[in-house]
């Protein structure tokens, strides 16, 4: 009669180990963990987007991941009215803290955007480069983050992602033995410069909300649109 009870009793145990060993492997492995901070060491797995995409609504839990990987999470004193008010604004220092010169400096956007660059920087533009050129990247030039504008620059629709410094706008990347790699000529150019650009495009859909590349159309020939729009469900734009 103390069969069944017997049964339970391993089974309890059985469970127990699996649960013992899949805490340990989640440990190892966070990027699978929902619950385990981000952080910029942590290997991708499929809890890492939904990861970056909280830190776009939610600015406390942005600033702790810049502080864990040390980089300057002090905000600035908020600007500007109405659709162009910019509420989050801080000084971008994710690409200093990664050893890479932003160009032109002192530009300022939202944590999440600050954030955003931290992940793709350390994630992908750096493995990306030294994996196809077998060079790091040292310098990134910008065309801006603020800009008090509508979609297309028009007088109606929608207000641009820029008009809150919610985005930024890469144009070029140079390496460390000197190369430059720019949206405009390497979309299409050489093998090894398309290679990563597209590579780089492809990691730049996780850590960012929107990215739009020339493939979008002609306004993007000469960069990367990157943002950090709030959608309803989360869901991202990549093109």
């Amino acid at each position: 009669m103390s069969f069944p009870f017997d049964r339970f009793v391993v089974a309890a145990l059985l469970l127990g180990c699996l649960l013992f060993a899949g805490k340990g492997w989640l440990r190892e492995h966070p990027g699978y963990d929902p619950w385990a901070p981000l952080t910029l060491e942590e290997k991708p797995g499929w809890a890492t987007p939904r990861k970056l995409s909280a830190l776009r609504a939610d600015r406390d839990l942005c600033q702790a991941f810049l502080e864990r990987g040390r980089i300057d999470r002090r905000a600035l004193t908020p600007l500007g009215e109405g659709s162009c008010r910019r509420d989050d604004r801080k000084r971008l220092a994710a690409p200093q803290a990664l050893d890479v010169s932003l160009v032109p400096a002192r530009a300022e956007a939202t944590c999440s955007v600050d954030a955003g660059l931290a992940w793709w920087l350390r994630n992908g533009v750096q493995p990306q480069a030294e994996a196809i050129f077998g060079s790091k990247v040292v310098r990134v030039e910008q065309l801006g983050t603020y800009n008090c504008r509508r979609i297309g620059g028009g007088s109606d629709g929608s207000w641009s992602e820029h008009a809150t410094g919610n985005a930024i706008d890469i144009s070029a990347f140079i390496l460390a033995d000197g190369r430059r790699v720019t949206v405009r000529k390497g979309w299409t150019g050489s093998v090894e410069e398309a290679a990563f650009l597209h590579a780089i495009r492809d990691a730049a859909c996780d850590a960012f909300a929107t990215v739009l590349s020339p493939d979008y159309n002609a306004a993007h020939a000469d960069h990367l649109h990157l943002d950090q729009a709030i959608r309803a469900g989360g869901w991202r734009a990549c093109r």
